[in-house]
């Protein structure tokens, strides 16, 4: 599978499973791909087996809990190969451990600034830039956790729903120029970020499989896809029940996480 339409693609977290998946499989001559992830090791790695397939790779690895560094770095990367896609896929998913009470401040501010506030203000910066080109096209990968009061995660949760918020927002504000926005809400992935988790994990994909799903969601400018199939369902069916149910529901919910590996 190649990119096809597009010619230079930017995507965050590419040194994780997901990153590197959608890395490979847009991977392709006359492609030039903009890598970037916290591990410079296994960037590296995935830039290189992207170049064995053809595509010009250039990577970085900047500090998305600064989002005025990323946005600087996002028009200087724009500056120099402009960008026709956006996917913003590096995220955290903090929650709070099983022997904590509340979640910690600094697990909040986190999920904050790496899950919203750094992608939803790099994709205005590349937003800004494509309006003046005359289209393009911007991914921000949240998580099914946007849709759902998970009482152990109040910081994941909110931060993955003002995301998805500013997506439809975006895409109603941009469409008209045609730059085109979609939220993608995946749940459990096969990755790093989710073998943290304690518990159960139900209907878990490859990040194989995820990622051939975002690259069509991308390809067919779907404003919002949520998978796999029976997290649609629950999102109607959250939309549907009382609060109280939900409430009632949510309470006896519960999950721990092993230490994030730095």
């Amino acid at each position: 599978m190649s990119s096809c339409f597009f010619r230079t693609i930017l995507i965050t977290g590419a040194s994780g499973g997901l990153g590197s998946e959608l890395a490979r499989l847009y991977a392709a001559p006359e492609t030039t791909l903009i890598l970037w992830g916290r591990n410079a090791e296994r960037l590296n790695q995935t830039a290189e087996n992207c170049r064995k397939a053809g595509a010009t790779v250039l990577t970085r690895t900047p500090d998305l809990t600064n989002p005025k560094e990323a946005i600087a770095a996002l028009r200087d990367d724009d500056d120099q190969n402009p960008i026709d896609l956006l996917i913003l896929n590096a995220g955290v998913s903090d929650i709070r451990r099983g022997d904590q009470i509340t979640e910690p401040a600094e697990t909040v501010l986190l999920n904050g600034l790496v899950n919203f506030t750094t992608p939803s203000s790099m994709a205005m910066a590349a937003a800004e830039r494509m309006v003046a080109r005359g289209g393009g096209t911007i991914a921000l990968v949240g998580s099914v956790a946007a849709y759902h009061d998970l009482p152990f995660s109040a910081g994941y949760c909110g931060s993955k729903a003002g995301l998805a918020r500013f997506a439809e927002s975006a895409r109603i504000a941009l469409k008209p120029f045609h730059v085109y926005v979609s939220y993608i809400a995946p749940a459990f992935i096969d990755t790093d970020m989710s073998r943290r988790l304690t518990g159960p994990r139900p209907f878990l994909m490859t990040a194989e499989a995820a990622a051939g799903l975002i690259v069509e969601t991308v390809r067919k400018r779907r404003p919002v896809y949520i998978f796999p199939w029976p997290f649609r369902f629950l999102r109607i069916l959250a939309m549907i029940l009382p609060r109280f149910i939900r409430e009632l529901i949510m309470k006896n919910m519960h999950s721990d996480q092993k230490p994030r590996d730095n």
